[in-house]
């Protein structure tokens, strides 16, 4: 564990293979006063990464070439196709403009937390963002992430309409551990996972002992040093969630 939490060798991120930061273009002039244009030039895999990948390639801004970025591609998306960026844009799939622009109800995903990060939210395979309600007064926007959380952002974020591509990944069944040990070597050494009860005492606080129990409180305090913060980490409460709203007795109604 204190390996894991610090970095060490093993437990580092493989990403040797990948092929790079999946992120919008730079918000610049083009985009706050107009529009630009780019074209897809190919769709990839990126390991270790559930969505796939569009590469799509605009002209520079000031310079006599063209450039090629990386993003997650939305459900639809074709190598060839046009797609437009910025707050001139118009809705169509692919397109990326401000959220300001967008009706209430449109689907979004490679959503901006803050106006200019290159997109943080909605980003992994069929993943999308609603957008929920619009505040031109205070410039905010309200939106519902795909964990159901509604968030407000500033209305200048930007976000791709549509979905991300990649939806339904989960839905096949892993059917034997070999799929899951290669699905886990492309991401990063956290699979599979062993119980600290059937460790030995050397190797975590919970192993040892002539049956598998933990032998103390399995909560551990916020401040633990690493090595010693494994468990029920500041828990609130322990045990099951008992009782709720269907176990309530009917109010009487009053004649």
């Amino acid at each position: 564990y204190q390996r894991r939490v610090h970095g060490g060798s093993v437990y580092t991120a493989h990403s040797c293979k990948r092929k790079g930061a999946a992120k919008l273009r730079v918000l610049d002039y083009i985009e706050r006063k107009g529009y630009t244009r780019g074209v897809v030039r190919d769709i990839v895999h990126d390991s270790g990464r559930g969505a796939p990948l569009a590469l799509v390639q605009f002209r520079h801004a000031w310079k006599e070439k063209k450039v090629l970025h990386r993003m997650v591609a939305s459900e639809g998306m074709y190598t060839g196709q046009y797609v437009y960026f910025g707050a001139k844009a118009q809705l169509g799939l692919g397109n990326v403009l401000p959220v300001s622009n967008m009706p209430e109800g449109t689907i979004v995903c490679n959503m901006e937390s803050q106006a200019g990060d290159r997109g943080k939210l909605a980003k992994a395979s069929g993943c999308y963002s609603v957008i929920i309600s619009q505040n031109p007064d205070t410039g905010k926007t309200r939106i519902k992430l795909p964990s159901g959380q509604k968030k407000t952002v500033s209305s200048n974020c930007r976000g791709m309409i549509g979905i991300c591509a990649g939806g339904g990944r989960i839905e096949k069944p892993v059917l034997k551990a070999g799929n899951n040990y290669y699905k886990f070597k492309a991401k990063r050494k956290c699979w599979p996972v062993v119980r600290g009860v059937a460790m030995s005492p050397v190797d975590h606080p919970h192993g040892g002992g002539n049956h598998q129990h933990i032998g103390h409180a399995s909560t551990v305090r916020r401040e633990a040093p690493p090595g010693q913060k494994v468990g029920l980490i500041a828990a609130r409460r322990t045990g099951r969630l008992r009782g709720g709203k269907g176990d309530a007795k009917p109010e009487k109604k009053e004649k």
